[in-house]
């Protein structure tokens, strides 16, 4: 059901979307944490509602649709906040496109083995992508203003959040050829109306 605790976290990550937006363009330290701060917080309702929809066995179409669907929309969202408002050097932009461009062909990927009725398990590297990927954006959403709110001007928080953006797309080249191959193999077989309609005898 929609009004499951998993399902409502999951809700949760796209409803954080415009108070993201809102912060991060307010363009001042103090929203640059609330932002960094909202961005996490969502981010963390990615390994909450999966946890709690197994362990109460709440597991429904609905939040298997819409789970994927609230991550990309929070990553796309914060990939271009980022770009937008020139928080990305040329060295962080790079991996950025790397991240939406795999974002894109996963989608692509799952629609079409959707088809076929095969599915595309999430592997432990992609768990870890996740987790740099998501680490890093929270990092680079603070930035170096926020930094200075907390007194840590010491840190070079933007250049940490690209050095984990990078290691993000690194893995994100990895597991997006792994997907990659698994459509591949996939594709690569007769079509299922291919495969249910008996083939003509060889004319002589």
């Amino acid at each position: 059901m929609p009004t499951d605790l998993p399902n409502l976290l999951t809700l949760s990550r796209i409803a954080a979307i415009p108070l993201l937006v809102a912060l991060a363009l307010a363009g001042n330290p103090w929203a640059d944490f609330g932002a960094c701060v909202v961005f996490s917080a969502a981010a963390i309702t990615d390994y909450f509602d999966g946890k709690l929809a197994r362990e109460r066995q709440q597991i429904s179409n609905f939040g298997r649709m819409l789970d994927p669907i609230a991550d990309k929309l929070l990553v796309g969202a914060a990939l271009m906040l980022l770009a937008g408002t020139e928080r990305l050097t040329v060295f962080g932009l790079l991996p950025a496109i790397v991240i939406l461009l795999r974002e894109i062909l996963v989608s692509g990927l799952r629609e079409y083995l959707a088809g076929l009725a095969v599915g595309l398990p999430v592997t432990k590297l992609a768990k870890w992508k996740t987790g740099f990927q998501m680490g890093a954006l929270g990092t680079l959403l603070a930035g170096d203003s926020a930094a200075s709110v907390l007194h840590l001007s010491f840190l070079p928080v933007s250049l940490i959040g690209e050095l984990m953006l990078w290691t993000a797309a690194a893995l994100t080249l990895v597991t997006g050829w792994d997907y990659l191959q698994a459509g591949l193999r996939h594709a690569g077989g007769p079509s299922q109306r291919d495969a249910s309609q008996p083939r003509e005898p060889a004319r002589p």
